[in-house]
């Protein structure tokens, strides 16, 4: 169960405090190492000054953007996490590594991106992965073992247990009712889960 808004935003602002702290750290660690390097020629002076940089960035949020008081992912924020669990649908997407691409805590991150999306990190990538495979199922006449690959499911039989949860039919089926549908998909699948949105359509 979540804790009352006044809770939440505490702890909200506990990470942000916590991760600026790391990261100045981090960066007065860097500059020291350029402070000793001073006068000298060496390789490492660049990519130290590269890394500072790098820091600097990341420690402040873009320009007109400040922390959302609804708890949800700033605008930039959900488009990075998007555009990487996209990309890498064809294999593992942990939660882990989607906190650190926006510098957030698990328990924290967690909350943001349902608040966000309107579902988990799991439920989301386990849609987008089921919306690919219908795409395939419905463009190709690829075997659902490949498909299955292809979608970052383990195996077939991992595709047809989370299709038949969301659409309540096997792949198989769904893709004979549909096949000759195939230039209306996005809607056709959309109307057979229950979701909006599609691979197809982003």
């Amino acid at each position: 169960m979540e804790g009352c808004p006044e809770e939440t935003l505490a702890a909200s602002k506990l990470d942000a405090t916590r991760t600026r702290q790391w990261m100045h750290r981090v960066i007065t660690l860097l500059e020291a190492a350029l402070e000793q390097l001073h006068n000298q020629v060496h390789q490492a002076q660049g990519t130290l000054l590269e890394a500072t940089s790098l820091l600097r960035q990341q420690a402040q949020p873009p320009p007109g953007e400040a922390p959302d008081a609804s708890g949800r992912l700033l605008a930039w924020q959900a488009r990075k996490v998007r555009d990487y669990i996209d990309s890498h649908i064809t294999g593992p997407v942990l939660v882990a590594d989607l906190c650190a691409l926006v510098q957030r805590s698990e328990a924290h991150f967690s909350r943001s991106f349902k608040r966000t999306f309107g579902e988990s990190p799991h439920s989301f990538v386990v849609r987008r992965r089921l919306e690919l495979a219908a795409q395939y199922m419905l463009t190709t006449d690829a075997p659902l073992s490949d498909i299955a690959l292809r979608c970052g499911f383990s195996d077939q039989a991992h595709l047809c247990k989370h299709f038949r949860q969301a659409a309540g039919q096997t792949p198989a089926a769904w893709r004979r009712v549909h096949r000759s549908h195939d230039e209306h998909w996005p809607r056709v699948y959309s109307a057979a889960t229950g979701t909006a949105a599609s691979v197809a359509a982003n």
